[in-house]
């Protein structure tokens, strides 16, 4: 199964939400009025929309496992435990900054499959195959840009296929590579964002070890000054300027 419905959706479907919001009737979307055996009218989808509305369910997976986002969303809940914080900011606000920031990291891919895929299937110019078939490049070259070398030949192992080149990978094999990789990075990311916290963590306890205050807990202390800190050296810039730079 060389371009499943799930390769589709993951090659169109952040590109496909501007065009089908345009569209006031995309194309491939056949609605049938038939007469009902009671005389009412009864209306019928054909095969290819059911089958592209129901993988619509797969659109969360997709969007953890073929783009930017597992790093980002990773990286920002580090960062608010590195904090000290529990439900500060929620998670409601967390997801949806790192949705705003993967659509933003993501752009480039997003422009070629509207132009290249999206736009000449709604005008009718090429079938939903066609358009499948011109959504795989660009997302391809994103996750192989993305993808370590480690995690790809493993999956490429674990398949008990050779591959003459990495152009020739299959989805199958790239997506879960890529989803490694990006685990991989977004705890190395992490970890570089975690140590400035823990030491304002050791100097808090020590000095409070010092002045002979063991009752007082070293949270109430250090958490001021991370936040401090934090806000002074404009973190929230810093961090996210980092997580997009490190997809280029």
């Amino acid at each position: 199964m060389t371009r499943p419905v799930l390769l589709a959706l993951g090659g169109l479907a952040l590109a496909a939400l501007p065009g089908l919001a345009l569209a006031a009737e995309p194309a491939g979307l056949t609605i049938v009025n038939t007469l009902a055996a009671n005389g009412g009218e009864a209306y019928s989808l054909n095969v290819q929309s059911l089958l592209v509305i129901t993988a619509l369910a797969f659109l969360p997976g997709l969007i953890l496992l073929m783009t930017s986002f597992t790093r980002i969303i990773i990286v920002l809940s580090v960062l608010r435990q590195a904090l000290g914080l529990q439900t500060t900011p929620p998670n409601m606000v967390l997801a949806a900054l790192a949705l705003a920031l993967s659509v933003f990291v993501m752009r480039g891919v997003i422009q070629q499959e509207q132009s290249q895929a999206i736009q000449p299937y709604l005008a009718g110019q090429i079938s939903f195959s066609q358009a499948i078939a011109a959504a795989e490049p660009p997302e391809r070259a994103f996750m192989l840009a993305q993808t370590r070398r480690e995690p790809l030949h493993l999956f490429v192992d674990l398949s008990g296929q050779a591959y003459p080149d990495t152009a020739h990978v299959p989805f199958t094999v790239l997506v879960p590579a890529f989803a490694t990789s990006e685990l991989e990075t977004a705890f190395q990311i992490g970890f570089l964002i975690y140590i400035p916290f823990v030491l304002i963590d050791l100097a808090v306890a020590s000095i409070l070890m010092s002045l002979g205050m063991i009752m007082v807990s070293p949270t109430l202390i250090s958490l001021p000054l991370k936040l401090l800190m934090f806000v002074s050296i404009h973190g929230w810039v810093l961090v996210l300027g980092t997580l997009a730079n490190s997809f280029r």
